[in-house]
């Protein structure tokens, strides 16, 4: 399915961390509760395309969303429900990230 809607400039944000294997059930379970609170404080927020989070039983997290702009993609690393509340539910399981990075859309299809 194409997305003509998708501006240029427009920019993927990537957020990644791994866990213990063993700790997967807990660390869904985690990602299901925070996720009743990040979907309505995400969702309004200016400049929002689509937002995806997945958890690999293999230990490994990712977050992915796509924004019309870098400004707009760095509004996530001021939002306390995510920086602040999700970050600490994910380490107290353990999880470690890797640095959040934003990236120019190259192509899409």
């Amino acid at each position: 399915m194409a997305h003509s809607q998708i501006p240029p400039g427009a920019v993927v944000r990537v957020s990644a961390g791994s866990f213990d294997p063993a700790q997967f059930v807990a660390v869904e379970r985690m990602r299901q509760e925070v996720g009743a609170y990040l979907i309505p404080a995400i969702t309004p927020l200016e400049g929002l395309l689509g937002y995806y989070a997945g958890t690999s039983r293999e230990g490994s997290i990712v977050d992915v969303s796509l924004w019309t702009s870098d400004a707009h993609a760095r509004q996530m690393g001021q939002l306390k429900e995510m920086v602040v509340d999700a970050r600490g539910a994910a380490e107290a399981l353990g999880i470690t990230f890797v640095p959040i990075i934003n990236h120019p859309l190259s192509w899409h299809i």
